[in-house]
Order: C-alpha cells, then sequence, then structure tokens
C-alpha cells in the first residue's frame, strides 16, 4: 500500500457557487465520505504535488480511512464518491486505485 493509504483519487472541489466550501482547502483536510448509500465516513486527503487546492479546481491525490474494517467490499475503480462537510456535499472523489484490499468491491 502507497504509504498506507487506502485509495488513489481524482478530486473535484465544487465552487461556492455550486454549493461547495467558501475557501480553499490543504492536503490533511479531513471530510466525510459518502461510501455506501447509508454510511458516512471520515478520511484524511493527501494531495500529489500541491498543498493548497482552489475552489473548482480538480487534483489527484490519496484517502486514508478511518475505519476500513466497518465497510469492506465497498469500492470500485471508477466509481465516484462525495465528500462532504456535515450535509453539505463540498465536492467528488473518482475513484482511481484501490491500494486496500479489504475496500475492494
Amino acid at each position: 500500500m502507497l504509504q498506507n493509504e487506502d485509495v488513489e483519487a481524482e478530486f473535484r472541489f465544487l465552487t461556492t457557487e455550486e454549493g461547495g466550501r467558501k475557501t480553499p482547502t490543504k492536503s490533511g483536510y479531513r471530510p466525510d465520505h459518502l461510501i455506501k448509500p447509508d454510511y458516512l465516513t471520515c478520511g484524511r486527503h493527501t494531495y500529489y504535488e500541491k498543498e493548497w487546492v482552489a475552489l473548482g479546481e480538480t487534483v489527484l491525490g490519496t484517502i486514508k480511512f478511518i475505519d476500513p474494517p466497518s465497510y469492506r467490499h465497498s469500492l470500485e475503480v471508477g466509481q465516484r464518491i462525495s465528500f462532504q462537510e456535515g450535509a453539505r456535499i463540498v465536492g467528488y472523489a473518482k475513484i482511481i486505485q484501490i491500494f486496500n484490499e479489504d475496500l475492494k468491491r
């Protein structure tokens, strides 16, 4: 596994006008992720070659989830999951690669 990360993803941050955040975010950001239709979990984002991400920007990076054994076999390459702050969706992550075999559907 790459630095013990669970997945590699392409992150797309919504603009404020699209309902997203009001400020940019940086590597280490920990939003909630909708892993299954009825299951939210926290995960830490690490962005490649970039510390700050502007609203509306798309970047590559990884996610380290808080408790992968609780949602085994929930993800597949190409799947798009939302990430959010409370009930507000602030962006989407498209799964590019799954490093944690337990998460593969």
